[in-house]
């Protein structure tokens, strides 16, 4: 792309080439020389028109040839004919001086240039006269404009191009000119002319070289996102990272491609790619291809065992290719695609014949016995040659060899392509060992959910379970691996019901493993639906097999459900010390597993009890184990991680909580990114960042999948949309996840309806100012509603527990504090100041035995407005300067908002006896649009946050100042004298 147009968005990644760049070839007291070389689609064009645009912003005259591709024909000092042919156009009378004063340079403007290639006074143009001209015009042009001559892709240019260009930069110029050489380094094979004349060029004084680097993955991510402004899931952004490798034009032709819904290479991307095969001899063009279907790398013994070329051959045509750089050598016996888009393009570009005949000779010459090859990789090539039982084999071996290197990704890939091709079983060759259908099925599940993906993993299981029939043998195993899938996600499928029928299957004797297994799930399943007494003895019998067969794991199982179960019954300390043990049993043994499941709900209890800071010390060690054992995307995995995110949250670590919440560069499963995503919208909130909202339309289709995602995500919404004003959004937003949530669990009345209902309470008592009398009528119809649904959650809640927590203890108060700070600012059955001080009282300290930073803050702020409204304005003072320093340091412009709106609380008012002399003063003007709005002092107080007295005295100063013998006298003064804004 020529650098004279125009080309728009910011420069990324390249400031510090830029700045070398600008150095080199722009210094107003020494004018150099740069040569400026790096991969094709690097960013050399676009460094070059950053440099135009500063060079000629700063009073330069930039003057831009470029070398074209015409393959054995090249056109002679193409880019200086362009140069001066530019010249000529721009400036026709500096181009009569040129000529006039070094005609041989007319050969060079296409206007000027005579039919034939003589001089004005007949003589053949001698080349070094030509050179000597060019040079002097250039000096001439810089005596009065300092010029950069810039010239682009010298990779192509001609013999007489580069030898001008030597020329040019062997000699000084006397002048402030500027020469800026730009070639494709890839381009440069051992033989190309060029790699002669740049070694010749670097060796020149006041030459400087700067090789362009591809970018960094973090600079090409924000080169994504500006390319791509829409929704792109993180898994899907660091994909584009990934296949772009560093290179700005593979990132700008992929994101293209994004919309297309195919993997495919973009044609022109492609067709780009696939000009280096076309300039290699057949053999050497042979051996690309072959080496594409092993895919980025391939080890050359395999290589020369599937192409079949002599030995003398096959390295001249290797040689060809990793000097052309098709390919690279790595290591001693490897050779990989400089690109891996190409190795892609390479490999479209074979015919589907050709494919299979290649996989299937890889197949056999990794099976013969000679070469070591994975098991991953031999699958993968049987599966493209149509080798279907070798494929199956190979693929469960391949998914056995990932989970034993913690790889749940691609064994659940591999187990997947396996249960695929033996759908088929005739497949199966004659005297082949049988394949466990069942087994594999449920390892295929544990990967998948180990991997991340839950839900799959229970749909993978549901389907082999419709397809086996009542009382065959695997029928148990199924029933089992389904309830465990179930009972670590939400869903319609019930865990006890599958667990009973399991274990009606499974006599009590002999005493299996298998019958441990059905109990401990058991006794989870009733736990989950709090029969308490039932999940006690199961996991009690459960807990004595376990021992008794030595089965550690479930074991540590059994002992977690009767753990959890001492806390229910109100003996949290009896669990805190079991959950304790097998934690450190569970390290002691290496069953990363257990102890993960283990922190998990060791952080829970501490949550429960309100001890944040122990609690998120447990959540992240959950968190970090999930991630040494390779499942951070697993059940107990991500609860850990995002659990840690909301804990660091509600103590006030916001940036803690927002590295927690970064999955940049990680590649997460769709839902553990929105999971993430909605504890980054909790701390977005608290900050008043409405940008969140566009996280939303992502984050809401997964409501339906996990009830926590859509409460919290839904909780954040809540406070986005009513701190912008948008009431009826803020109401969608609750209506939406109380009912989603509830048709999800089954349960209409959960816990956290307490805390959506208080935080739209809070948000439509402050509404209520800016609202006229019917609609706080309609906001305290609304309010009673919510405060019912919140009771009815109440309730049900003390039934499951029998010791409420502090944070449910604190919400159930915010909740009634909400209540009646709606009624006295909409004056529907107002309370009294004292009970209204009193209940918030209560908040504030609730929130202290639970210390939710932001909440505790926000409960403060409230307190203050009603101690104001009670005319206790000294009391008011600390509890605004505790909320106004969390709400500074946490950045809560929200919360800082609406302590603005409280005023100079504890400050005394005077009353002046004469005031007609003076002006209003602005908290006067606004009392007065309430006066003429015919608001009482009542109404005037509530909304303003000051007491009734208060708003007296200030309506008396405001009669006095306009000398009004009252309210509506005073209302019409001001309409008069234009002093009311409506």
């Amino acid at each position: 792309m020529p650098t004279d147009l125009p080309m728009t968005g910011p420069l990324i990644g390249r400031g510090d080439e830029l700045a070398s760049l600008i150095a080199g070839a722009l210094d107003p007291t020494s004018p150099g020389a740069v040569l400026l070389s790096g991969d094709a689609g690097v960013g050399k064009t676009r460094l070059l028109y950053e440099l135009r645009q500063h060079a000629t912003s700063s009073g330069w005259r930039a003057l831009v040839g470029h070398c074209l591709d015409f393959g054995d024909t090249p056109l002679p000092f193409l880019p200086f004919g362009e140069v001066f042919a530019r010249l000529e156009g721009d400036s026709p009378e500096l181009a009569d001086v040129v000529a006039q004063d070094h005609p041989p340079v007319t050969w060079l403007m296409p206007g000027r240039r005579l039919p034939d290639v003589h001089g004005s006074d007949g003589r053949r143009v001698d080349r070094t006269e030509l050179f000597e001209a060019v040079h002097a015009t250039l000096d001439h042009l810089g005596r009065t404009t300092p010029l950069l001559l810039v010239v682009e892709d010298v990779h192509w240019a001609d013999q007489s191009t580069r030898e001008l260009l030597s020329f040019l930069f062997a000699r000084r110029f006397s002048t402030r000119v500027s020469l800026v050489v730009s070639y494709r380094s890839d381009d440069l094979h051992r033989r190309h002319p060029l790699r002669a004349s740049a070694a010749e060029w670097t060796r020149a004084p006041g030459v400087r070289r700067i090789a362009l680097t591809p970018l960094a993955n973090s600079d090409v991510r924000i080169l994504v996102r500006s390319l791509h402004p829409g929704s792109l899931r993180e898994r899907d952004l660091q994909l584009l990272v990934e296949r772009s490798e560093g290179n700005a034009f593979f990132a700008e032709e992929l994101v293209a491609a994004t919309g297309t819904g195919s993997g495919a290479l973009p044609d022109d991307l492609a067709d780009l790619l696939l000009l280096r095969l076309d300039q290699l001899e057949d053999s050497a063009r042979l051996v690309v291809r072959v080496a594409s279907v092993a895919g980025r790398r391939v080890a050359h013994e395999l290589l020369a065992r599937v192409v079949g070329l002599e030995e003398v051959t096959l390295d001249e045509a290797l040689r060809a290719a990793v000097e052309r750089n098709v390919l690279v050598a790595t290591g001693s016996d490897n050779y990989a695609f400089r690109h891996a888009l190409l190795a892609e393009a390479v490999y479209d570009d074979l015919l589907p014949g050709e494919r299979v005949r290649l996989h299937a000779a890889y197949v056999d010459a990794l099976l013969d016995g000679e070469l070591v090859g994975s098991a991953g990789e031999v699958a993968r090539h049987a599966r493209a040659a149509h080798d279907t039982p070798v494929a199956i084999r190979m693929s469960i071996r391949a998914g056995d060899e990932a989970m034993a290197v913690a790889g749940p990704v691609e064994a659940s890939r591999h187990y997947e392509v396996a249960l695929e091709l033996i759908a088929n079983v005739e497949v199966m060759a004659p005297g082949t060992e049988p394949i466990d259908v069942v087994d594999l099925t449920v390892r295929a599940s544990e990967a998948s959910s180990a991997a991340g993906h839950p839900h799959r993993a229970m749909a993978i299981i549901e389907d082999r379970l419709r397809r086996t029939p009542d009382g065959s043998p695997g029928r148990v195993l199924l029933l089992v691996a389904l309830a465990q899938a179930a009972l670590q996600s939400d869903s319609s499928v019930d865990p006890l019901a599958l667990t009973t029928e399991a274990l009606q299957l499974v006599p009590d004797q002999p005493r299996t493993p298998l019958r441990a297994r059905v109990l401990t799930v058991h006794a989870h399943a009733n736990a989950d639906r709090d029969r308490d007494d039932d999940a006690a003895r199961w996991g009690a019998q459960a807990l004595a097999l376990a021992r008794d067969l030595q089965l550690a794991d479930l074991e540590a199982d059994a002992a977690m459900t009767l753990a959890r179960l001492e806390e229910r019954t109100g003996d949290p300390e009896e669990s805190r010390t079991a959950l304790e043990r097998i934690v450190g049993e569970a390290r002691a043994a290496g069953d990363g597993a257990a102890e993960l499941r283990a922190l998990m709900h060791l952080g829970g209890l501490h949550l429960e009890q309100g001890a944040l800071s122990v609690a998120l010390d447990h959540f992240r060690s959950g968190s970090e184990r999930a991630h040494t054992i390779g499942r951070p995307w697993a059940p107990y995995g991500l609860d850990a991680r995002m659990m840690a995110g909301i804990v660091a949250y509600q103590c006030g670590d916001w940036a803690e909580a927002d590295r927690i919440a970064d999955v940049s560069g990680q590649a997460p499963p769709a839902m553990a990114e929105a999971a993430l995503s909605a504890v980054g919208m909790a701390t977005a909130a608290g900050r008043g960042d409405e940008r969140a909202l566009g996280v939303l339309p992502y984050v809401r289709p997964w409501w339906r999948r996990d009830g926590l995602i859509a409460i919290l995500s839904g909780a954040a919404a809540i406070d986005l949309h009513g701190d912008r004003g948008d009431l009826d959004a803020a109401l969608a937003s609750y209506e939406e996840v109380v009912s989603t949530v509830g048709a999800l669990w089954q349960l209409a009345d959960f816990q956290a309806v307490i805390r959506l209902s208080g935080l739209v309470l809070g948000q439509l008592a402050s509404a209520a100012p800016r609202s006229s009398g019917a609609e706080r009528v309609e906001l305290s119809r609304r309010g009673d509603d919510l405060v019912a649904a919140a009771g009815r959650a109440a309730a049900l809640s003390g039934r499951r527990v029998k010791t409420r927590g502090p944070e449910g203890a604190a919400w159930i108060s915010r909740v009634r504090a909400e209540q009646l700070r709606l009624r006295w600012l909409t004056g529907v059955e107002p309370p009294s100041e004292e009970d209204l001080v009193s209940q918030w009282q209560e908040c504030v300290y609730a929130f202290t035995r639970y210390p939710h930073a932001f909440e505790l803050a926000r409960s403060q702020a409230r307190l203050a407005a009603a101690l104001s409204a009670a005319g206790r304005t000294v009391e008011a003072r600390p509890h605004v300067d505790a909320a106004r320093a969390t709400a500074k340091r946490l950045d809560a412009r929200p919360l800082a908002t609406e302590l603005r709106s409280l005023g100079a609380i504890g400050q005394v008012h005077r009353q002046l006896a004469s005031r007609l002399d003076e002006a209003l003063t602005p908290r006067e003007r606004e009392i007065l649009e309430l006066v003429a709005q015919g608001r009482s002092n009542r109404e005037i107080g509530g909304q303003l946050y000051i007491s009734s007295k208060t708003a007296s005295v200030h309506v008396s100063n405001i009669l006095a100042k306009l000398g009004a013998g009252g309210r509506t006298e005073a209302a019409a003064i001001a309409r008069r004298r234009g002093l009311l804004s409506r």
